[in-house]
């Protein structure tokens, strides 16, 4: 794996970093701390991934003829990296541009294509994945919300929980059963988050403003064009789409750099003395920059044409534990941080203390490296 960058990936990083210091308000540090999925950054996000757009850096790595430049997995990362050392200020569009697009371009009907990657292009659109139930946390083979066609229309009942963004997306990425099988029976459907029959509720969270809720679907009718993909096709686009998400949000990047600033902090105020602190501060610096080279080695793969498989569960862990280690550090040494004394080291905290939840939970991600990775036995021999 080459770790350096060419003189064109590092003019593009540099235009990022330009652009953000740019076009963020002064405020941004204490703004974005309320969550990725509150109203205001919501709404922020719009104005702000327009901008992008304009300049061409919502959407580098699509296709060219539909709204992008046809760049590589490399710029995509550095775009993703920049972002998140910023805070993400696109919001929960990031989802939008790193796995729901790319998925419609490679699944999707000409007529949803035509629907909904331009307003994704412009920046106009938030997306909410329906994917976890009460009863089917990260094991989606165990999804009870079932679809039924009815003629010319699906009839849609069942419940969805911890949906992110849901009290203000546009579009559902709703999986549901179509029939018994435990992987073959599931679909997905595109549903407008105003269609009748939806009702949305938000959870009371410690991670900022608006960020999960519950979802029931009570008969709900969607036509049938609102298929994706082709009826139990659903596991083989969420496999591709997975990993697109999961390489999309490189959270070690923001984790490293509120490591960087809690130790600035700690060195300007005197608190830089005695063996426990440096030691701890590197122990979370070397997780970083684990998650950082896992991570690399799977683009690595993606810029050449080869196929990711469950190995990607091994980049995300390593995410997860460098995420954590951060958090701790900051909890243990500068405290004052949770109650709003340093914005930028809450507003990772908040990222930080789901980080083992979001985009498939830790104790899953290990299940599968133990099986389908290391080729391990479910059951003791």
């Amino acid at each position: 794996m080459d770790f350096t960058w060419t003189p064109e990936e590092q003019a593009f990083r540099q235009r990022l970093k330009d652009f953000l210091a740019s076009t963020l308000p002064e405020e941004w540090e204490r703004f974005s701390q309320h969550g990725p999925a509150s109203p205001d950054l919501t709404r922020y996000a719009e104005t702000f991934c327009g901008k992008l757009a304009e300049e061409h850096l919502l959407t580098p790595h699509w296709p060219v003829d539909l709204g992008g430049q046809g760049l590589d997995p490399w710029h995509q990362t550095i775009l993703a990296e920049e972002m998140w050392i910023a805070g993400e200020p696109r919001g929960g569009q990031y989802m939008n541009v790193n796995w729901i697009g790319p998925t419609l371009i490679k699944y999707g009907t000409e007529a949803q294509k035509a629907r909904y990657l331009p307003p994704i292009a412009e920046g106009r659109a938030l997306w909410c994945q329906g994917f976890s139930e009460p009863g089917a946390g990260s094991d989606l083979a165990s999804l009870r919300t079932r679809a039924v066609l009815e003629g010319d229309h699906y009839r849609v009942s069942g419940q969805k929980i911890w949906t992110s963004y849901a009290g203000l997306a546009d579009t559902c990425f709703l999986l549901c059963r179509t029939s018994e099988d435990r992987k073959r029976g599931i679909s997905i459907l595109l549903v407008p988050m105003d269609t009748p029959g939806i009702t949305v509720r938000q959870i009371p969270s410690l991670i900022g403003e608006g960020d999960i809720h519950e979802v029931f679907f009570d008969d709900m009718l969607v036509p049938r064009e609102a298929l994706f993909g082709e009826e139990g096709q659903a596991w083989e686009i969420i496999a591709y789409s997975l990993v697109n998400e999961r390489l999309g949000i490189p959270r070690y990047s923001l984790a490293r750099a509120a490591l960087d600033r809690a130790v600035a902090i700690l060195r300007a105020e005197g608190r830089w003395r005695g063996e426990a602190v440096r030691i701890e501060a590197a122990h979370a610096a070397a997780l970083c920059e684990a998650a950082r080279t896992a991570s690399y080695a799977i683009v690595t793969r993606r810029a050449a044409g080869e196929r990711i498989g469950p190995e990607s569960s091994s980049a995300r862990f390593a995410t997860v534990m460098a995420e954590r280690r951060v958090a701790e550090f900051v909890v243990e040494y500068l405290p004052e941080a949770l109650a709003d004394a340093h914005p930028y080291l809450k507003m990772h905290h908040q990222r930080g203390i789901v980080a083992g939840i979001a985009a498939g939970a830790a104790e899953i991600q290990l299940n599968i490296i133990a099986s389908d990775v290391l080729g391990l036995p479910r059951e003791p021999r």
